[in-house]
């Protein structure tokens, strides 16, 4: 499962050589698909970020 565009979803984030796992929501409303390229733009808590598609 990717990011639905009404909840969260999950991405892994490289963070201090490894990679961390956090809550994730799109900053468009729209779905991002299982294994996409994000970009982390806004946190909203410690574990729980806003993401948007990488730029092509």
């Amino acid at each position: 499962m990717g990011i639905p565009p009404d909840g969260p979803g999950e991405v892994l984030v490289a963070v201090r050589g490894g990679s961390e796992t956090y809550a994730a929501w799109s900053r468009t409303n729209t779905p991002l698909a299982r294994n996409a390229r994000v970009v982390v733009v806004d946190s909203l808590s410690a574990r729980s970020v806003i993401v948007e598609p990488l730029p092509a």
